[in-house]
């Protein structure tokens, strides 16, 4: 083993997190000049200390014991380097639970020999909004959706190509979403959980593009508000847009100048869409005069009356709320049947299912059951 090697995998990891030798220390039980020893590559760490830190970084223990150098590592640098002020403490450990979500994921497809649809977007022109419009077509066919038809389970869509999409709560309600491209797992989105359910829909279209386009581009961060001028931006925007609201759906509706707020928020309803960003959309197609965008755009579809496609109708209000926590960690029910069937095939162990769902054997039990699983599932 590589001490100095790894020893510097383990200080960047800590250093990423923004975490102390003695935070990490008196997580796992060790004196800190341990510690400094084994990052300083002076001492041997024993298995249980290399087991106890890639669980608390949310990595693979794997990486730390042998030579390879592949790890999120440089993406994330990148990432903090540019916008490091964006992001607290908690919000740095969010986004290694994501990464290691994606890479779990990533591990269990071929384990299961998942396969994907690989979706090919039409040659760049270089005219950003025409780009963003026709591979937005270009998607909308790929999924074989009628001109007059509103996808329904975005992240779904997103997923069969093999693109890795989690929502996971940020402290930073700025933070619409974040685009990276894992060394292993390949292209990974972020959706902010914190945001508005219809909004969170709109930022995994827009990361969507960013994957489509921008994979080579290093890591990206998406605002709530964005700069009309950033043609990158501009064309992610157009691609969200038109894949969810196309210019066929939007000349459909009944004359938009004369609707109230009350229909605004219906037609915003059935398309799975904030008013706001309808407003945009049918200002685009020059539907709408000045006034009545204005008026759609301050109107709003209730909370409760807004649809997750990852939080069913029939659930019980405990089993929402329960579903609802783990969602806030990343763990879609698509992602959590993924490690249930590993399991239940025997591919990995309840220890490593409990890993992968990021809980211990106690929590374990309790999201079997939610699920309607057996305890004994290995």
């Amino acid at each position: 083993m590589n001490l100095i090697a790894l020893g510097s995998k383990l200080s960047r990891y800590r250093e990423q997190l923004q975490l102390s030798v003695e935070e990490v220390t008196a997580a796992i039980r060790i004196s800190p000049d341990r510690l400094r020893s084994v990052e300083e590559g002076t001492l041997e760490p024993t298995g249980d200390e290399v087991l106890m830190l890639a669980d608390l970084y949310r990595c693979d223990f794997k990486f730390f014991i042998s030579n390879e150098q592949l790890a999120p590592f440089e993406q994330t640098e990148i990432l903090y380097r540019k916008h490091g002020s964006e992001f607290t403490k908690d919000d740095r450990r969010a986004i290694q639970e994501f990464l290691y979500l994606c890479e779990t994921e990533h591990f269990l497809m071929e384990e299961l020999n998942a396969t994907h649809r690989e979706f090919l977007a039409p040659p760049v022109s270089g005219h950003f909004k025409t780009d963003g419009i026709k591979a937005a077509e270009a998607f909308r066919r790929f999924n074989q959706h009628l001109s007059n038809e509103v996808p329904r389970d975005v992240y779904g869509e997103i997923r069969q190509t093999g693109v890795h999409v989690f929502r996971h709560k940020l402290g930073n309600s700025n933070i619409s979403g974040l685009f990276l491209a894992h060394p292993k797992a390949g292209k990974c989105i972020l959706v902010n959980y914190s945001e508005d359910v219809y909004r969170q829909r709109f930022s995994a279209a827009h990361e969507m593009a960013h994957a489509i386009f921008d994979a080579e581009g290093g890591p990206s961060i998406t605002y709530s508000s964005t700069d009309k001028n950033d043609y990158v931006e501009l064309r992610a925007n157009t691609f969200a847009s038109r894949y969810l609201m196309p210019p066929e759906v939007l000349r459909q509706l009944p004359h938009p100048e004369r609707w109230t707020q009350a229909d605004a928020g219906h037609w915003a309803q059935e398309l799975r869409v904030s008013c706001h960003a309808l407003s945009i959309g049918l200002q685009a197609e020059r539907l709408v005069s000045e006034e009545a965008f204005q008026r759609i755009k301050s109107s709003r579809v209730p909370r409760t009356r807004k649809i997750d496609p990852e939080l069913p109708a029939h659930l019980t209000d405990r089993q929402r709320e329960r579903k609802t926590r783990l969602l806030e960690r990343g763990l879609s029910s698509s992602y959590v049947a993924l490690c249930l069937d590993a399991a239940s095939q025997g591919l990995i162990t309840q220890g490593r299912l409990a890993e992968a769902l990021l809980c211990d054997s106690a929590e374990l039990q309790d999201l079997l059951s939610l699920y309607g699983r057996a305890p004994d599932v290995d």
